[in-house]
């Protein structure tokens, strides 16, 4: 865990987890992809992700460019637990917030709801309910849709 402490604590309700930023080589790499839709997208994202698989953010691009649902699903559901991974590494104990507003906390949030909405495409109507209801506890305003 890194110095300053990244669970901040409310006196009107839970603990709020922020996440720290994924490292300027990666942040570099993943505008370039975004800026760039070309035919080598996806290999470039596969890349990227080979080269920061702990990072949610690269797991959620890479599972919007899959053209399978079973595929964009695997690689939704990877981006979650790689972003549980990071949050309880950084102080998140299972309860409280992780908020839309830290671009931090982006790729994990983005990875859980794609994981509702893909585990929805192939009927697994449980795993579905159960992420959207996860999306909202952590972040009440809910995941906005697009991002």
């Amino acid at each position: 865990m890194s110095d300053s402490n990244p669970v901040h604590l409310h006196r009107q309700g839970p603990p709020e987890t922020v996440l720290p930023f994924a490292s300027i080589e990666f942040r570099h790499r993943i505008a370039q992809i975004r800026a760039s839709d070309g035919p080598s997208t996806l290999e470039a994202t596969e890349k990227l992700v080979a080269d920061f698989p702990r990072e949610s953010e690269g797991w959620a691009l890479l599972a919007s460019l899959q053209s399978s649902s079973i595929s964009s699903y695997a690689c939704w559901r990877v981006g979650y637990h790689r972003g549980l991974d990071s949050l309880r590494a950084n102080g998140w104990r299972g309860s409280g917030y992780v908020r839309w507003q830290h671009e931090s906390n982006r790729g994990f949030l983005r990875c859980l709801a794609g994981l509702a909405a893909a585990a929805a495409e192939i009927g697994e109507m449980d795993e579905a309910e159960r992420c959207r209801l996860f999306v909202l506890q952590l972040e009440p305003g809910g995941v906005p849709e697009g991002e």
